[in-house]
């Protein structure tokens, strides 16, 4: 357990989101835990000790005293050194991060545990801009994910770090052409790429087309029923769903209380055996990955739902396009995959997807801040620490060829 060295000392070291999110998922309950940092933050709290429990809090669902708890701790201070590796460090990185929830940002941590990587968080918020002074660093890597929230932080963060004087990973002004319906105007043309239309549309309109007064065509120039709809700024499935007709429509827009949405048409992308597929790709310099492959009875896949641990048979589907996923799945989509990396333009990016029926590639999702990890259950999962490894592996090197295209 982390102490302090005196009353009004930090903590030795920050807990960190790796750490606790491999207790998470190794089943431990983060409750006693919680309650220690509750008990050392009502004496005299530490910034790491409201961080760690902003973390915890959010591990196990409650999300607005986690916030409360973060914004508390970027308050006193801006910088947070998680857990390193013992052995010596060769590469430093400083990453930008916004104030928010597990999606908020890219979570690095994941991507570089156990490595010998040194990372510093840099929280930035519309009160606190960047400091002047930041830990020493060879990378700057812009860790902020778009949203409505985060748009200005992106743009303020594009004017500061255009003369920058170590090399900058994941450039803001490209990160914030990641909203759902801009991506989507990006990409939808892409050789190889199927996106469907994603309009932006507020309440009204939507209760208008609930109504029946006007069409669905009249917005989406791709599609009618059955849609995709989602609040705007969400993530994980919160209020995505598939509305087959305008009394779905009326019926869901009851359930919400959001004041923006995006709604696309739905594709159905079910395989042969009836079984949808939704693979997490990341591109590290341009180069595709696997992360994971989420197979599924429902549309809506989320790899902890998929019922993957509990099925053999999905689990060596998996493994399989893994260890085949060069010469297969990123050599058949090759084509779609650069250009998706010249469009985007970031050097980290991760790409939830699927295979439409003609066989293009479907996007679902593009986006800088995926989770990707190595957390699962080695018994369970042994086929997934060396891709994970093979990712964790070329996520370094891209820190390092930075490093060397600024010494060139």
């Amino acid at each position: 357990m982390t102490t302090l060295d005196s009353k009004d000392a930090e903590p030795i070291a920050l807990i960190g989101l790796a750490k606790l999110m491999r207790m998470a998922f190794s089943g431990e309950d983060l409750a006693p835990l919680g309650a220690r940092l509750i008990e050392r933050a009502g004496t005299g709290s530490s910034a790491n000790t409201l961080m760690d429990l902003s973390t915890v809090l959010q591990l196990r669902g409650n999300r607005d005293l986690a916030l409360l708890m973060q914004a508390e701790a970027i308050g006193s201070r801006q910088v947070y050194t998680p857990p390193a590796a013992t052995g010596p460090v060769n590469i430093r990185v400083c990453a930008i991060m916004s104030s928010g929830d597990l999606m908020a940002n890219t979570p690095l941590e994941f991507l570089l545990e156990d490595s010998d990587v040194a990372l510093n968080l840099v929280y930035v918020t519309e009160k606190q801009p960047l400091p002047a002074q930041l830990p020493e660093h060879d990378v700057l890597f812009v860790a902020i994910a778009q949203s409505d929230q985060n748009m200005p932080l992106l743009e303020e963060l594009d004017a500061v770090i255009a003369s920058w004087p170590r090399p900058v990973l994941n450039q803001p002004a490209r990160i914030a052409l990641l909203s759902r319906n801009r991506a989507c105007e990006l990409l939808k043309s892409a050789p190889g790429v199927m996106m469907p239309a994603t309009v932006r549309m507020d309440r009204q309109t939507l209760e208008n087309i609930s109504h029946r007064a006007a069409p669905v065509s009249s917005y989406l120039e791709d599609g009618d029923y059955p849609l995709i709809v989602r609040p705007v700024d969400s993530h994980a499935g919160q209020g995505l769903d598939k509305i087959e007709n305008a009394q779905a429509l009326a019926n869901y827009l009851q359930t919400r209380t959001d004041n923006e949405f995006y709604i696309s048409r739905f594709v159905d992308y079910r395989g042969h055996d009836g079984l949808y597929r939704k693979y997490r790709i990341v591109l590290i310099e341009g180069r595709p990955f696997i992360c994971h492959l989420g197979i599924s009875e429902h549309w809506m896949i989320h790899y902890l739902n998929a019922g993957m641990a509990e099925s053999g048979g999905k689990r060596a589907e998996e493994a399989a396009v893994m260890a085949e996923f060069e010469t297969g799945f990123a050599a058949k989509h090759s084509a779609a995959f650069r250009e998706i990396n010249e469009r985007i333009g970031l050097d980290y990016l991760g790409i939830d997807c699927g295979e439409a029926p003609g066989g293009k590639l479907l996007i679902f999702e593009v986006d800088s801040c995926m989770i990707v990890h190595a957390l699962d259950p080695v018994d369970v999962f042994p086929y997934k620490q060396p891709q994970m490894r093979k990712v964790f592996a070329a996520f370094r090197q891209m820190l390092i060829n930075a490093t060397q295209r600024e010494v060139l």
